[in-house]
């Protein structure tokens, strides 16, 4: 198909918000380690009267056509609550997807950039899926593994689009891997026994009897902990609630953990199966079929054997006195002990020294990495 023809259309209706969401299994008919998502999920997300993200946030969606077929789309996203937090002035885009052609991709990027360059914005950012709190990055590399859920996956010729366009680096992210072999060093854990004496940590599991109560206070945690954090958006107690309630539906009450001192919740960890091992099964839809098949293979057949860690918070006054340590060592020992296999941390900022070091301790390595771009909006 000759794409020099590219005509641009703002999603405005069902059917075209339908379209959207339904592109990639296009994009990846070819590429056998991408995950299908459920349909369902990708519509609550983008569903602006029920998803509360869309109470300080503005979003555009944007489809690419060539010929009368869908070829790529965009999303351009102002998300006020990020701007204020940080004193900036940006946009994002988001949920890219193209096909391997750079001129669909140029004129895709270009149309998030003049609609955010409407509105008064300096500069552009992404891939974001909505904000940090959702999906976030472009995979820069391993694009022989599938995905983790809740992460990102896509062809190895976006990032060469994203370069070739003028977008440059802002941060990289980091996953690293775990297996059941890495068994924790024996300095790793008396450091750990000390500083549950020294500083009378509790570590418990989740009391999903008393759900309500428990995300309330990790909502607490969670924005207490990251506000310092490079692209750290706080979220509001009716978002982190829409969010929970989704993952309630997949976890593992057994791998998520609150760090008490005195009774007090200072912290905790959140690691989720990696229910992306039987997704494709569904292939995106719940109904007629997907359901039994997810179960089955689930449930029957068993076949999720990894989880990811995928998010950690402790209050600022108890930050760098091990809690972290405490957290990847009860992941490591309780997952094999229910016989995950291996897991993955992510995502961790580059730059995230205390993270790093957590990780590394454990004897986990790198082994994807995730790529956030900026651009001028005053450059093109």
């Amino acid at each position: 198909m000759n794409y020099d023809e590219i005509e641009i259309k703002e999603v405005e209706s069902s059917s075209q918000l339908s379209a959207f969401i339904k592109l990639p299994w296009k994009i990846y008919k070819d590429y056998p380690n991408w995950v299908p998502p459920l349909i369902s999920s990708v519509k609550a997300m983008l569903d602006t009267k029920t998803n509360p993200f869309f109470r300080s946030a503005t979003v555009k969606l944007f489809t690419a056509h060539c010929q009368k077929e869908i070829v790529g789309r965009i999303a351009a996203i102002i998300n006020h609550s990020h701007n204020s937090f940080h004193n900036e002035n940006i946009g994002f885009f988001g949920f890219f997807e193209s096909v391997n052609d750079y001129n669909v991709a140029r004129k895709l990027l270009k149309v998030a950039m003049i609609h955010l360059k409407s509105q008064g914005l300096d500069k552009m950012r992404g891939p974001v899926n909505l904000s940090t709190n959702y999906e976030v990055g472009a995979l820069i590399d391993a694009f022989d593994l599938p995905p983790m859920v809740n992460m990102i996956y896509n062809p190895d010729y976006y990032p060469e689009f994203y370069d070739r366009f003028g977008l440059t680096k802002a941060k990289d992210l980091l996953a690293y891997k775990i297996t059941e072999y890495n068994e924790p060093p024996e300095r790793m854990v008396r450091i750990v026994e000390k500083i549950r004496q020294r500083a009378n940590v509790v570590v418990r599991t989740v009391n999903l009897k008393k759900f309500d109560d428990e995300v309330r206070a990790i909502n607490k945690i969670y924005n207490s902990a990251w506000e310092q954090n490079w692209g750290f958006v706080p979220m509001s107690e009716d978002e982190f609630f829409h969010i929970a309630k989704d993952m309630k539906q997949i976890i593992d009450p057994d791998l998520v953990f609150i760090a008490e001192v005195d009774g007090r919740p200072v912290g905790f960890q959140l690691a989720l199966p990696d229910v992306n091992q039987v997704l494709p099964y569904a292939n995106g839809r719940l109904f007629p079929f997907g359901l039994f098949k997810l179960l089955w293979h689930t449930k029957v057949r068993n076949k999720i054997n990894s989880v990811r860690v995928i998010t950690m918070g402790i209050v600022p006054e108890y930050q760098k006195r091990g809690i972290d340590n405490i957290f990847y060592l009860e992941v490591f020992r309780r997952g094999s002990a229910k016989g995950y296999k291996w897991g993955e941390m992510s995502w961790i900022l580059e730059d995230n020294e205390m993270m790093n070091r957590a990780a590394q301790m454990l004897g986990s390595k790198v082994y994807k990495r995730y790529r956030i771009y900026d651009i001028s909006l005053n450059s093109k």
